[in-house]
């Protein structure tokens, strides 16, 4: 109960952004405004500022990214093995497949601040930032080989990659951003949390799923409750605890992310199948992400 609680908060923006968008602020060009701007603009400064303001232990995280490489691969490869259970054409299974791998970052980064503090923005900052290019990498790849797109055009333009690289640098580099910049992206990245989770609730859509139910279903099991099994494994494997094992954890749980939707509709993919998906797995997250956080108490 303690966990439910706990996404509580974040769940209820989940779902004012739902409610904003069918009975109040219909307008399809406002919410996609909205998701640029968290995008583009308010997550990126969330992301640079975690990753530039807060010390990191980059010797003793490496094991985390390793682990997390493992659920990324380990995700993906499940669900292509799920592929005869779908009844899709190609290029629609590899839209839809993205959805046992990718990641919400807005619900990440929320959860892992009420977890942790800074300390925890930063760190599921690092460990998101670093995974993108890989998950992007995949999701590009296997549509590029049914429809049509440039893999390195969509990593060199992807505002999350260029923010954790110019975060990191900085880091690295041992630079301290003056207060007045401190400030300017700290109340950026306030309403990045706030205005994302209203858009991800926003973005929601229902209607026919199209292929058999047993693949659909399948694939949510994949991403909501086979990965952050594979994650709590690899983690107890390779001796990684406290924070950075709580997070590997919450990182592998979380729901698919709207970008995989951005991504299959500019990729000429199967953008209702997919976006159906995303829908499903941000609801029953509610209780499988209760579930681990439980676990991991």
């Amino acid at each position: 109960m303690q966990s439910l609680f706990l996404l509580l908060p974040d769940f209820s923006l989940i779902l004012l952004g739902a409610l904003l968008r069918r009975h109040l602020l219909g307008a399809e060009n406002l919410w996609a405004g909205i998701e640029k701007l968290v995008y583009f603009v308010l997550f990126p400064a969330l992301l640079f500022n975690a990753l530039a303001s807060v010390s990191i232990d980059f010797g003793a995280a490496l094991p985390m990214f390793l682990a997390g490489l493992g659920v990324l691969f380990g995700g993906f490869l499940l669900g292509w093995l799920g592929q005869p259970l779908m009844g899709l054409t190609p290029i629609a299974f590899a839209s839809r497949l993205q959805c046992a791998y990718r990641f919400n970052t807005y619900i990440g980064i929320a959860i892992a601040g009420k977890l942790h503090g800074a300390l925890g923005v930063a760190t599921m900052g690092a460990l998101s930032g670093a995974m993108v290019p890989f998950a992007n990498i995949l999701a590009v790849s296997m549509l590029a080989r049914h429809g049509q797109g440039s893999l390195l055009r969509e990593l060199a333009r992807n505002p999350l990659v260029l923010a954790t690289l110019a975060g990191l640098a900085c880091n690295l580099a041992g630079v301290e951003l003056a207060d007045p910049l401190q400030s300017f992206l700290k109340r950026l990245g306030d309403a990045a949390v706030a205005l994302g989770l209203l858009a991800v609730g926003a973005a929601l859509r229902w209607g026919k799923v199209g292929g058999r139910m047993a693949g659909s279903a399948w694939l949510l099991a994949v991403k909501l409750m086979m990965m952050p099994g594979i994650a709590w494994w690899l983690g107890r494997t390779l001796g990684i605890e406290g924070i950075a094992f709580d997070l590997l954890v919450l990182f592998a749980a979380l729901p698919s992310a709207s970008s995989a939707y951005i991504l299959a509709m500019r990729m000429g993919g199967d953008g209702p199948g997919v976006a159906w998906l995303i829908s499903a797995s941000t609801l029953l997250a509610v209780a499988s992400l209760s579930f681990w956080l439980q676990l991991l108490g």
